[in-house]
């Protein structure tokens, strides 16, 4: 019996120790910069995927306003930059513009709030569970995030 107590007793270490490092500080992975002043630094963890390949991360950046029933966007550009000495990627949302609105009449006293997506470049990024998806952002900026997968399916193109 002493083997299967030393078995499970390894077994529940090693699940602790993944469960550690699953929920280790950003600071224990890298030396990730603070937030500058007027900035938010918010960090997304990925689960492990079977094949990372076949997925993608929207980063759906934004905030909360109030809005009628126009479609609001805002608008920005997410840049990918390097986290020096280590080659680690980050981004940063330098400068969110708008909202910018259709303008359609509404009826008065509909207004409501509602949350705002950021449109632009640079959303959509690798899926990799390995590392955490780092971004700075102004302050009020709020970063919700969408992971995308491809379908099983594989189809064969048509020669014209």
């Amino acid at each position: 019996m002493k083997p299967l107590v030393i078995s499970a007793a390894v077994l529940l270490s090693l699940s602790t120790l993944c469960s550690v490092a699953n929920a280790a500080k950003l600071e224990d992975v890298a030396p990730y910069p603070k937030a500058e002043a007027g900035f938010s630094r918010q960090v997304i963890q990925l689960p492990k995927q079977k094949n990372e390949d076949d997925f993608k991360v929207q980063i759906i950046a934004g905030k909360t306003l109030q809005v009628d029933c126009n479609q609001q966007r805002l608008g920005g550009k997410l840049e990918e930059k390097t986290l020096k000495g280590w080659g680690y990627p980050m981004y940063r949302l330098s400068k969110v513009s708008g909202p910018m609105s259709t303008m359609m009449a509404c009826p008065e006293g509909k207004a409501h709030p509602e949350f705002v997506p950021v449109v632009g470049e640079g959303f959509m990024l690798r899926y990799n569970s390995k590392l955490p998806i780092v971004v700075y952002v102004p302050k009020g900026i709020e970063v919700r995030y969408r992971i995308w997968s491809a379908s099983k399916q594989i189809k064969q193109a048509v020669s014209e």
